[in-house]
């Protein structure tokens, strides 16, 4: 319940909500079947890209629960929200690209959830938004990616003003990758997929280790830490494999 897995290739793996309601919000019981979801497929070693996605076209995800969070007190307030950050983490910890597929809206905690992932590919008439501050509550967790995302003053603007943009717009200002007519989503984002399974298994999981490790480092930490990185691709395989692989197409295609 909550979640549906498929496989359209072995190294693809797509993570629908499901029984969440026709705008896929967020519940305490689909956020915990989410995350334990999520637990499972970050063991499977043949994987090289996820896709998240709601169910239907009318929301990724439109945000929280509201009827649960109306109840909410101090405490269980912060129980809650802690789930969500355990989610939120558990795609931006997840060992391979996570693609996030927006369609429709995608408001507060689904935007959040979105921006814990690696891609964003979305319909060209999807919707996002903040609106928390609009329901008395700010927006917390990993609304604190935004500012480095997309800037401080595009972040302070969907964050103060709580006020949806069109997906067009969030590519425009670097929140989302691509914008696809939305008969095309689903063709772009398991095009892009496949391009993902043709990369080595072990190089891509270290670009993305690298990637989240970068982000608690200055530049220059950065860069000399990924000097061991480098050399330690070499004793995979990997780089010999794919190097001589291209000199042969290349020496293929003088003859």
């Amino acid at each position: 319940m909550y979640t549906e897995v498929t496989f359209p290739t072995p190294k693809t793996a797509i993570l629908t909500i499901t029984d969440a309601g026709v705008l896929n919000v967020l519940s305490t019981p689909v956020i915990k079947a989410l995350i334990t979801k999520m637990g499972e497929l970050a063991e499977n070693p043949e994987l090289n890209c996820l896709v998240l996605r709601g169910t239907g076209s009318r929301a990724f995800i439109a945000g929280a629960d509201i009827k649960e969070l109306a109840e909410l007190t101090a405490s269980t307030g912060r129980v809650f929200i802690s789930a969500l950050r355990d989610l939120c983490n558990a795609v931006r910890h997840f060992p391979v690209p996570v693609i996030v597929r927006l369609e429709g809206h995608t408001l507060g905690g689904g935007l959040e959830l979105a921006m814990a992932g690696d891609l964003r590919i979305a319909a060209d008439n999807a919707v996002v938004g903040m609106p928390e501050v609009k329901v008395g509550i700010p927006s917390v967790i990993h609304a604190a990616l935004m500012p480095a995302q997309i800037g401080a003053t595009r972040a302070a603007w969907l964050l103060l003003t709580g006020e949806n943009i069109p997906a067009t717009q969030a590519q425009q200002w670097g929140l989302i990758n691509e914008c696809v007519p939305q008969d095309k989503l689903d063709e772009r984002i398991l095009e892009v997929a496949a391009g993902l399974a043709e990369i080595g298994p072990v190089v891509l999981r270290q670009q993305k280790r690298l990637l989240r490790r970068w982000e608690g480092m200055s530049v220059d930490a950065a860069i000399d830490d990924s000097i061991g990185e480098f050399g330690e691709a070499f004793k995979t395989g990997e780089p010999q494999h794919h190097m001589n692989a291209f000199l042969q197409r290349k020496h293929n295609a003088k003859k």
